[in-house]
């Protein structure tokens, strides 16, 4: 049974999109299963972005999350491939259990009763 996943890849910001694009063809090959041969579901380049402290050396970083269907059996190789790749600084692989929340109601829901009011001892 397959399971979603989101990814926060983090690579060195001297690549370009096309190489990036490449590696994480490489990387969601080793995702595929007979039941779902496209396991990427949605990819977001966020693009080059200061990291929190360096990296490797890395200042700067380019940042991509993913969100894919695939077995837990093929995460052992997945994640092995990660950490042999130079170019990638980090990475996340994080399960999504239970139901994404939706932004879009919650918005339509202050629409609806006007503005909420703080909670008290809330900021």
């Amino acid at each position: 049974m397959t399971r979603p996943y989101e990814i926060v890849y983090i690579f060195e910001s001297a690549l370009e999109e096309q190489q990036i694009d490449e590696h994480l063809a490489r990387f969601h090959e080793l995702l595929k299963t007979p039941d779902h041969p496209n396991p990427v579901i949605n990819t977001n380049h966020w693009g080059k972005r200061t990291l929190a402290y360096p990296v490797k050396g890395h200042e700067v970083g380019y940042y991509v999350v993913v969100n894919c269907e695939t077995e837990p059996e093929n995460l052992r190789e997945f994640e092995r491939a990660l950490k042999l790749d130079e170019r990638l600084l980090r990475y996340l692989l994080v399960l999504i259990e239970g139901e994404q929340p939706k932004a879009v109601a919650a918005a339509a829901e202050e629409d609806r009763d006007g503005p909420r009011a703080p909670t008290e001892g809330g900021t």
